[in-house]
């Protein structure tokens, strides 16, 4: 029902096609094997923590980790966040705000008190914010966020980490580690190929083209 006048409003406002705006003709073997490396704290250190001790079940393997990851991907950031910066003058913060703040409160189901309601939110904006990032800097190929999302719930729900996004101090810590190491990495490698960011001072407010 959702995905419908999505694809729809695309294939209109895109010359009648859907899949390249959305990102999804991206390079999908680079973005797995790129986003595979960055989530590597993540599959270890919650590993180590844990014993190795698997605890995901078929369900949560199909619904928190391969629908939520490509979904939301899809919507969130090929769709709200993509569409408003590829196409308008906005600039990457005014076009990432909408689909964070829908991103962010789609996961306040899972707080019981107001610290974990606050933490949630917090985390999972800043969890837009990367996805984001790295989408326009990947040369909008959704692939990249599609996998490190997928690979960051996988670790999270393998090892049993928390009920819920936010999590503890050691499982924070952990997850700092992959998105320092997905920055990072994006930055030496774009700078190592001499490629020009899409992030930049002209384009945080204004979308300068």
């Amino acid at each position: 029902m959702i995905g419908i006048p999505v694809f729809l409003f695309v294939f209109i406002t895109n010359n009648k096609t859907v899949f390249t705006p959305l990102g999804l003709r991206g390079n999908f073997i680079k973005g797995l094997w790129v986003s595979l490396i960055f989530s590597l704290p993540m599959i270890i250190g919650f590993g180590l923590v844990n014993d190795f001790q698997i605890r995901l079940t078929l369900k949560d393997f199909i619904i928190s980790c391969l629908f939520a990851a490509f979904f939301e991907e899809l919507y969130y950031r090929g769709f709200f966040f993509g569409q408003l910066f590829k196409n308008s003058r906005l600039g990457f913060f005014p076009s990432l705000i909408i689909g964070a703040m829908l991103f962010a409160s789609l996961h306040s189901y899972q707080s019981e008190h107001l610290f974990d309601l606050v933490g949630i939110f917090v985390t999972t904006f800043l969890g837009a914010g990367l996805f984001a990032w790295l989408y326009v800097e990947w040369s909008f190929n959704l692939w990249v966020p599609v996998g490190l999302h997928f690979f960051m719930n996988l670790s999270w729900n393998m090892y049993g980490v928390s009920d819920n996004a936010f999590g503890g101090w050691t499982a924070n810590l952990i997850r700092a580690l992959t998105i320092i190491l997905a920055i990072t990495s994006t930055i030496i490698y774009k700078r190592k190929m001499n490629i020009p960011f899409g992030v930049k001072s002209k384009t945080l407010w204004i979308n300068y083209k």
